[in-house]
């Protein structure tokens, strides 16, 4: 399983594999929430320095006639903030979401959750509400007096503040357009997805496989699962080895990250005299609708290979399309070729190996990367000729034990294309490796 010997077992490297930021990056309403709870402060200490800069003008002057100016300009812009902002999110956000759907259609629906992850569409949906919300509260502390004697707020603060939250809105606006038209187009998809799979990489470097992991012995009890039924999304390293280290035990998890998993389906085997409680394993188990890039190795993977596909379809037809996904499968395998692959272990602060978690051998990998697109792509010379130099380049720089598994699929792809393509010349055209497919 091994092809080289790892560093040494890297203590205390829980964090980033931590679930709680790859949470709220997933989740689209605590950003809104944040600042819709600072557009309330906001509003308040803006209502207070209205009344204090009144206060300060009368005892310095002995009449607010100055400020008084400002306010009928300061209401009406407030007021036709508070009333345009609102209707500007519902119809920008909402043609925007009818956009990306229909251009999702085309690569994959998998990859609307990079919409949902982008920093950039949350602070903009975010400022907005924001803008919103500070408007319509500012003019609840509108004072009604006309007589300067008695007025006791001019909302001059209120009214500078609601104008640079609407240049910063418009600011963010022209931005998320920009981003918004990229999403649009699949190659700055491919880019993402291949990004965030380097991302993930990199951590799995990180926690470097064991050559031998801790044996799971023939006894051990194994621990089902009773949590809803979904995609495991991600698994919480810091709190299952805190957990069996208390039980001086080692858990050994069944699925992979990625794994369908419903109640009653073997999710750890655990190897000690004090097997936790169920539901404690449970409570450290995220369980979803669909993946994550957190911890899932296969997973961007899997989003290339359906974009590939799906462009190759007849609907679609598009194999450029393929050519590039397949430019960033054979840059992720070329990261991967070296690594070393086999169960992840993580350690408690002594040392001691408290958690064993599977992951995708080489084998699985190249499959993944490559069956589907071959099968699909038998007939368009341009993705064979691609899937080809792919291929021989990735055999060039392989080690040894890792070079059956693509000599396989080079001779699948000769077979597969003989199988499209009668004509002798033609297959032989098709399978030229071409570092652009045809040009």
């Amino acid at each position: 399983m091994t092809d080289r010997k790892p560093g040494p077992p890297r203590q205390g490297r829980y964090r980033p594999l931590s679930p709680l930021r790859e949470h709220l990056r997933e989740s689209f309403w605590f950003a809104p929430l944040l600042t819709c709870a600072a557009a309330v402060v906001l509003a308040s200490v803006t209502a207070w320095l209205d009344e204090a800069a009144v206060s300060a003008t009368v005892a310095e002057t002995g009449s607010a006639d100055e400020l008084m100016r400002f306010t009928g300009a300061a209401k009406s812009v407030v007021s036709t903030v508070s009333s345009a902002m609102l209707t500007f999110i519902a119809v920008v956000f909402s043609i925007s979401l009818v956009a990306l759907q229909m251009a999702a259609s085309q690569f994959s629906p998998r990859v609307l959750r990079l919409y949902v992850r982008s920093r950039l569409t949350k602070a903009t949906f975010s400022v907005c509400l924001a803008t919103f919300l500070f408007a319509l509260l500012v003019q609840l502390s509108y004072d009604d007096s006309t007589d300067p004697a008695k007025v006791t707020s001019v909302p001059v603060f209120s009214g500078l503040f609601a104008v640079l939250l609407v240049l910063l809105s418009l600011g963010l606006f022209v931005l998320y357009v920009q981003s918004t038209m990229r999403l649009l187009r699949v190659p700055h998809v491919i880019d993402r997805v291949a990004g965030e799979s380097v991302a993930v990489i990199l951590q799995y470097r990180l926690t470097p496989p064991e050559p031998q992991p801790p044996a799971v012995p023939a006894d051990a009890p194994t621990l089902l699962h009773e949590g809803r039924s979904g995609a495991l999304r991600d698994v919480n390293i810091g709190r299952l080895v805190r957990i069996a280290r208390k039980h001086d035990a080692v858990l050994h998890l069944v699925p992979r990250i990625g794994d369908f998993v419903t109640p009653g389906t073997p999710i750890v085997r655990v190897a000690g005299a004090r097997p936790p409680r169920p539901r404690r394993i449970a409570a450290a188990f995220n369980v979803g609708v669909e993946r994550t890039m957190h911890q899932d190795l296969s997973f961007g993977f899997r989003q290339l290979v359906d974009i590939a596909i799906r462009a190759l379809s007849p609907a679609v037809n598009d194999p450029t399309t393929a050519v590039q996904a397949i430019d960033r499968i054979h840059q992720l395998l070329a990261m991967l070729v070296h690594e070393s692959f086999g169960d992840l272990c993580f350690r408690d602060r002594d040392g001691a190996v408290r958690l064993v978690e599977p992951v995708p051998d080489w084998q699985c990998v190249v499959d993944l990367a490559f069956t589907e697109i071959r099968l699909c792509g038998a007939g368009h010379p341009q993705v064979t000729r691609r899937l080809a130099a792919a291929l021989d380049d990735l055999l060039r720089i392989c080690p040894e034990g890792r070079r059956g598994q693509l000599l396989e699929q080079r001779e699948l792809l000769d077979r597969a294309v003989a199988e499209q393509l009668a004509d002798p010349e033609v297959r032989a055209f098709a399978l030229l490796p071409d570092r652009q497919g045809i040009g």
